[in-house]
């Protein structure tokens, strides 16, 4: 008989650890987009949301590994679902002050993020629902 140290059990940790995984990899994808972890996107606020977006997306990671899954989850699909919004509204109409990604759909580290983020909504849409609808405080 194994003893699980973890406060998530069975198929739950797997898919903690996997959503954490993926959590890492958006926070990964989007600094390499930005051109490093100090840099900034023009224009600004689109630069700002990526800095929000990478720390949501540890801080989702972290919470998800300390077994804390219903934030964890509830922040992962935030962190899924964002930038998936995000490119389609600059590759389709654009964003404000920001005009060059328009059409621009099969850009290659566009599409890898996309993969990621559609991985990780799939996976924490369900979770998040299931954690919300637990009554454990």
């Amino acid at each position: 008989m194994s003893h699980h140290t973890g406060t998530v059990p069975g198929a739950t940790w797997v898919a903690s650890r996997a959503g954490a995984l993926l959590c890492l990899a958006v926070a990964a994808i989007h600094v390499v987009d930005q051109g490093g972890i100090t840099a900034t996107r023009d224009p600004y606020y689109i630069g700002v949301a990526y800095h929000v977006l990478e720390i949501a997306a540890v801080v989702a990671a972290v919470l998800l590994l300390a077994g804390l899954v219903r934030p964890g989850w509830l922040l992962a699909a935030g962190v899924a679902a964002g930038p998936l919004l995000g490119y389609i509204l600059s590759r389709g109409p654009g964003l404000p002050g920001a005009s060059d990604d328009i059409g621009n759909w099969t850009e290659p580290l566009g599409l890898v993020s996309l993969a990621v983020e559609g991985a990780l909504l799939l996976v924490s849409l369900p979770l998040s629902v299931r954690s919300l609808r637990r009554r454990t405080y």
